[in-house]
């Protein structure tokens, strides 16, 4: 059996603002930072209790998702690899609006839809799909993925189904750690 984690980003600037970050570059707050060395300390806490082993991290290149990978690999000695796959859907004409608007709401439930210029949720499944395919074929390795709340939802539809509903309502906090057996 293999295992694989998750984590999402600490604290960016436009979560504080209730803004979509989407492919957006928006920096880690000081409590982000703050997250990402905590949840480098909890991981490195569980590896030296023997609860807990990471060969690879796997990040995507934005800030917010890098800069919380190096803080975890600081704390872990954990090597850390750039991921594109792993950057987070660019919601085209919806990014730097409220989160909780209406209007993205429905249309994030439009899976083809790519949002005036940005990526459709069945594009960005494909890319993290495939990425998640590949770690699965090779158990017997263990790999943590640092990215971004969009991507922790396709992450979590690989391994469980869900319902439309449920896929578009999903969502995990700043620095949250999740944990996939596959």
């Amino acid at each position: 059996m293999g295992i694989m984690y998750f984590v999402r980003h600490g604290q960016t600037v436009w979560n504080v603002e209730n803004k979509i970050c989407g492919a957006t570059d928006s920096p880690l707050t000081e409590q982000g930072h703050m997250q990402a060395k905590r949840t480098g300390e909890i991981i490195n806490d569980a590896i030296s209790a023997g609860r807990m082993h990471i060969d690879m991290i796997l990040t995507s290149p934005l800030s917010r998702a890098r800069d919380t990978a190096e803080e975890i690999s600081s704390q872990t000695g954990i090597p850390v690899h750039t991921e594109v796959r792993l950057t987070e859907q660019n919601f085209g004409r919806w990014e730097g609006t409220p989160r909780d608007g209406g209007d993205f709401a429905a249309a994030k439930q439009n899976f083809c839809d790519s949002f005036s210029g940005g990526e459709s949720m069945l594009r960005c499944a494909q890319r993290v799909y495939n990425l998640i395919d590949e770690i699965t074929a090779i158990p017997e390795k263990t790999f943590l993925l640092v990215a971004h709340n969009g991507i922790a939802r396709i992450v979590e539809s690989y391994f469980r189904d869900m319902t439309n509903a449920e896929f578009a309502a999903f969502g995990i906090k700043n620095a949250q750690i999740r944990e996939y057996r596959f």
